[in-house]
């Protein structure tokens, strides 16, 4: 899940003043200064993996699936299989977190061979990923990886700065514009931060996409939206477009508008997701010490009101209603999905900390289940 977002929801995210342009550890510093910063103050709920997973309890009655004892195994299966040869590796046990009690695993061998079904993710990126990503210059590791084994991954482009309406209608016309063979349908819209509820008003405007989607998975989406939104305005998300090798525009201005959780609770009300597609949900849910230094003042700000957060989510925000849930991911926000620290050496040892993650065996790993899971319900 690479193609990705660092402004992650825009809250503390990297951004360079219109009349100065930065570089190399100054884009990070002012970072630290434009960040909406938090006082250290007691969490309302505290941070604890140890008790019940209220995701599931709080969406019990949307139909939420807990499938995280199978996703481990695949998860675990992929981390072995390609050893400490993969980037930012990590054992199993370190890369996802044990919320609650975890239901026991099935036993059932995990297919690592070619992929039958050749599915295709198609990434939709969050907040103002258009601006930074000359800057960021991702390897691609991901797409290579993925491609070995029958797999493809593409990152579609959307307006950074634009709202979620404006969004699903890029992602409608991108979806419809691809050419796919006539078969079961391959296309994976996996969603992060605010790409995936762009991807949730894109199915539930267009109806005429829905047959070339096989499955949707939130990755560390922003489906109930951030609190962190509610303080934000758009003129701090705009100035990415000030961002070094940007060309990015401010396209409709929505991007922090679509973010605040009125704004999301109101849409989900009034909008129910089609049926007949698949939907996954893949929760960030880091331990405290997982979160990079410069995501910490967020942290603690969404620590206000829980501090099982990544830093820019709350982790019971992160499940789309009726969606199965493939576990929980201990990495911070960014960490999840942008290669900062690979590309950038010396801003993730001074800023984005624990920006490392095994990234490529994810995404591997996110496919595999949804693949072995469409076959079982016969999809």
């Amino acid at each position: 899940m690479q193609p990705s977002n660092p402004v992650a929801g825009l809250h503390g995210g990297i951004v360079a003043r219109p009349d100065r342009p930065m570089h190399g550890i100054r884009i990070a510093a002012v970072a630290t200064c434009l960040a909406l910063v938090a006082c250290a103050t007691k969490p309302l709920v505290p941070y604890s993996a140890d008790t019940p997973p209220l995701a599931l309890v709080a969406a019990s009655q949307a139909g939420v699936q807990d499938k995280r004892a199978r996703f481990r195994e695949i998860y675990c299966a992929v981390l072995d299989a390609r050893g400490p040869a993969l980037a930012d590796y990590r054992p199993c046990e370190d890369a996802l977190t044990r919320v609650g009690v975890e239901p026991a695993g099935t036993g059932m061998p995990v297919d690592l061979g070619q992929s039958r079904r050749h599915l295709v993710a198609v990434v939709v990126p969050g907040v103002g990923y258009d601006c930074f990503k000359p800057w960021l210059n991702s390897p691609g590791t991901v797409v290579k990886h993925l491609q070995q084994f029958g797999f493809d991954a593409i990152m579609l482009d959307v307006d950074g700065l634009s709202g979620s309406a404006n969004n699903a209608r890029q992602i409608r016309d991108a979806v419809l514009a691809m050419p796919l063979p006539a078969q079961a349908p391959q296309l994976v819209l996996i969603g992060y931060s605010k790409g995936a509820p762009d991807i949730l008003e894109a199915l539930v405007a267009y109806p005429e996409i829905r047959s070339r989607v096989a499955a949707v998975v939130s990755a560390a989406g922003a489906i109930g939206g951030s609190p962190l939104a509610n303080d934000a305005e758009q003129f701090q998300a705009d100035m990415l477009r000030y961002f070094p090798g940007a060309t990015c525009t401010s396209g409709d201005g929505g991007a922090v508008q679509s973010l605040r959780p009125a704004t999301r609770r109101a849409w989900m009300a009034q909008n129910p997701l089609p049926s007949g597609l698949h939907y996954y949900s893949l929760v960030t849910f880091p331990e405290p010490e997982r979160i990079s230094s410069i995501l910490k003042s967020s942290y603690e700000k969404l620590a206000r009101i829980d501090a099982r957060n990544d830093s820019q989510v709350i982790f019971y925000d992160q499940v789309v209603p009726g969606s199965t849930l493939l576990g929980y991911v201990n990495a911070d926000h960014w960490a999840l999905a942008v290669p900062i620290a690979r590309t950038h050496g010396m801003i993730g040892s001074l800023f984005v900390t624990q920006n490392a993650y095994p990234r490529e065996a994810l995404t591997e790993a996110v496919l595999r289940f949804v693949e072995e899971d469409l076959t079982t319900s016969g999809k």
